[in-house]
């Protein structure tokens, strides 16, 4: 699949989860999401302008406050958890897979909200045991884009999954 097929095929499947997408339409398209922000960002600095911030002794970082680069995040979230989600069909897992350091975030959280803070310092009384739970949390946390990732980079399960046939083998 060719670079502008893959951008086509997924804007044309802009909300469809079902189905199967090859590894080259998938990273084709995070290829074109991460050039069409960088190139939207610079359109937004020389448009719209561009703003110092002080974050710290001695450090500077210069923020644009374009919309162009935020518009075309917004109207491309969709698609790209939509191919995202077909990506991982074709590896013969379930799409929720692609969710996994969400549903990491959403643990801890309440895990945090279940012991009152990381201790007596933050209002809760259970330091020791919230420990104990939230380290290997973090742990996971720090994993789980890793392996998603690296469940987005395998091959193409052969012939036809539970999710459609294979679209190395499909004619378009």
């Amino acid at each position: 699949m060719t670079f502008v097929t893959a951008i086509r095929t997924c804007l044309r499947k802009y909300v469809t989860f079902s189905g199967r997408a090859s590894r080259s339409e998938y990273w084709f398209f995070v290829l074109f999401l991460v050039l069409g922000t960088v190139a939207l960002g610079f359109f937004d600095m020389a448009l719209f302008g561009t703003e110092m911030m002080e974050t710290g002794p001695g450090q500077m970082t210069m923020q644009s406050n374009g919309p162009l680069a935020s518009l075309f995040g917004l109207a491309t979230i969709l698609p790209a958890l939509s191919a995202g989600w077909r990506r991982m069909h074709d590896s013969g897992r379930s799409g929720f897979h692609l969710l996994y350091p969400l549903i990491v975030i959403v643990g801890i959280m309440g895990a945090m909200s279940f012991f009152g803070g990381l201790g007596p310092m933050h209002g809760g009384t259970s330091g020791p045991i919230a420990m104990i739970v939230l380290v290997p949390a973090f742990i996971i946390f720090a994993i789980s884009p890793l392996l998603v990732l690296w469940w987005l980079t395998r091959p193409s399960e052969p012939g036809t999954n539970s999710y459609g046939a294979n679209p190395y083998e499909v004619n378009p």
